[in-house]
């Protein structure tokens, strides 16, 4: 099996489009920060090719804000780098705009819908506890 984990968080009061939404972009930053959990690319029986995905699984959860908040606190403090989407960045367009918006909070302030993060499996566990599977 994998000796990391990769967990999504995703605040639970979201629209569904959103909580899709926030999924994408946040596996796009795990995938940046991890390039080498991409596998081969992908051929079907008549031999059209496909874009390679996730050689592990990606566990998606579900929390509430205060919970995000305590998963978010609990990566800073063991420096685990996240991906990490607020609130705010539905209102935006585009890359830098988003980056923009995100520079105006930090962890205290942040209404924070959505954190990903790939660590060590039982770490990952411990920074994750609280949230759940969803339904």
């Amino acid at each position: 099996m994998f000796d990391t984990k990769i967990a999504i968080v995703v605040r639970d009061d979201l629209a569904t489009w959103q909580k899709l939404n926030v999924t994408a972009f946040l596996t796009s930053g795990i995938i940046a920060q991890s390039p080498a959990i991409i596998g081969e690319a992908y051929r079907d029986v008549v031999d059209n090719v496909y874009n390679p995905l996730s050689i592990q699984p990606i566990v998606v959860l579900g929390a509430d804000q205060q919970t995000m908040r305590v998963i978010h606190k609990r990566s800073l403090e063991r420096e685990v780098i996240t991906s990490a989407y607020i609130e705010e960045m539905f209102a935006t367009g585009h890359d830098a705009a988003n980056r923009e918006i995100f520079s105006r909070f930090g962890p205290d302030d942040a209404k924070l819908v959505g954190i990903a993060l790939r660590a060590e499996r039982k770490l990952v566990d411990k920074i994750t506890k609280g949230a759940k599977m969803h339904p």
